[in-house]
């Protein structure tokens, strides 16, 4: 059959792939790439370097020989840490029932292609982090957007107002990206009883779990009911500094484990080995955790001051992003951003990159040296003053 341009078959590049939108905090990265004369406030990286006892373990374990591939699952002794670890969280979990990944995307990944059918609905809050729409776009499922703003929090009748009988997955964030919000146990609670009540599965990105800073992380997992129903995604990269080791897992109810097990054998295989057994190491030294979450909350308060004198923020409960509200300067996000970033050299991501309601914020990282951070502070000021 000849092919003509209407032709199906003479497509070379998949529809759903190519009406996806590219990332906005890749756009405002690419723009700041090599510039040593921008203070970046734009990509969540955590500015501390691995702690050296993460370092020399993997270094170590190479002068071994240690480079083979592990099982499928990651290796035993990572999951046994894991299902300890997670504890803290309150949830009791077998290792059985854990998956490691390369970085919690894949995880994110793993988690909707296992779970979505073309037209199942899945509820996603937004502002969000700018992955999860698209994975469900890319496995035709419908992705539902549930405005949170101004508080940013999910609500028990936020999501009776958008269910359906498509329904079928809830992504929940917390600490969230890029709001910083956070849920309390009773909070979450009222989540959980309506996603009982109407037979949901939550995936639940819980990659910010340590950095929670105004009360304890509590796992929707752990709640009475909840274990059967959630994939909880967490990883190595944030917490622990560990972003370019790509290192991070899953934990699923047994049904749903081996089905994304079966999609991780053929599309990844396993882990770094190396960054596995760094892993490891990662979770014996908590208290290495502890000193940079300390200093994440003396930026995060900082931050919330001094934004306070020019611009709206609501103070986030956990992770380091700020989120101010920009409307009242008259500018939409992406012209502050750019106009920030072009003027004074401060790199911070418009806030509409994370949905439409996002729009009238920015998201800036506190993840940055606190004179850095500073002077950033006092750049966007100075550039608000200007503008009158």
């Amino acid at each position: 059959m000849k092919r003509t341009e209407d032709s199906r078959l003479s497509r070379r590049v998949a529809k759903k792939v190519e009406e996806l939108k590219p990332s906005g905090i890749r756009r405002f990265f690419d723009l700041v790439m090599g510039r040593e004369d921008v203070i970046s406030l734009g990509v969540g990286e955590p500015d501390f370097p691995i702690p050296w006892r993460i370092r020399e373990e993997m270094i170590y374990s190479l002068e071994k020989g240690f480079t083979s591939y592990t099982s499928n699952l990651g290796l035993s002794e990572l999951r046994e840490e894991i299902s300890e670890y997670y504890k803290r969280f309150y949830l009791e979990v077998l290792p059985n029932r854990i998956l490691i990944t390369t970085g919690a995307s894949e995880a994110i990944d793993l988690a909707i292609r296992a779970t979505i059918d073309p037209g199942d609905g899945v509820l996603i809050p937004e502002p969000c982090y700018v992955s999860y729409k698209p994975l469900v776009s890319i496995c035709h499922g419908e992705a539902i957007s549930i405005a949170t703003n101004p508080e940013f929090k999910l609500t028990k009748e936020m999501i009776e107002k958008y269910l359906d009988d498509r329904t079928k997955v809830l992504i929940l964030n917390y600490p969230s990206n890029p709001t910083g919000v956070s849920y309390t146990k009773k909070e979450l609670e009222e989540i959980a009883d309506i996603v009982l009540e109407h037979d949901l599965i939550v995936i639940s990105d819980e990659i910010y779990a340590e950095l929670t800073y105004d009360f304890k992380h509590v796992s929707i997992a752990s709640l009475n009911g909840m274990d059967d129903r959630c994939i909880v995604i967490n990883g190595f990269s944030k917490a622990f500094s560990m972003t370019g080791l790509r290192i991070g897992y899953l934990i699923a109810p047994e049904d749903i484990l081996n089905a994304i097990l079966k999609i991780h054998q053929y599309c990844m295989l396993c882990a770094p080995i190396t960054s596995q057994i760094g892993a490891i190491e990662a979770l014996k030294c908590l208290e290495e955790v502890e000193k940079m979450k300390a200093e994440y909350l003396r930026r995060r308060n900082y931050v919330v001051k001094r934004l306070n004198e020019f611009l709206e923020i609501k103070k986030p409960e956990g992770t380091f992003y700020a989120f101010p509200n920009i409307s009242e300067t008259g500018m939409s996000s992406e012209e502050f951003a750019e106009g920030l970033l072009f003027k004074k050299n401060v790199a911070v991501v418009p806030g509409n990159a994370f949905g439409e309601c996002g729009e009238g914020y920015v998201r800036m990282a506190f993840a940055v040296k606190f004179e850095k951070l500073k002077e950033a502070i006092d750049r966007m000021e100075d550039f608000l003053n200007a503008k009158g």
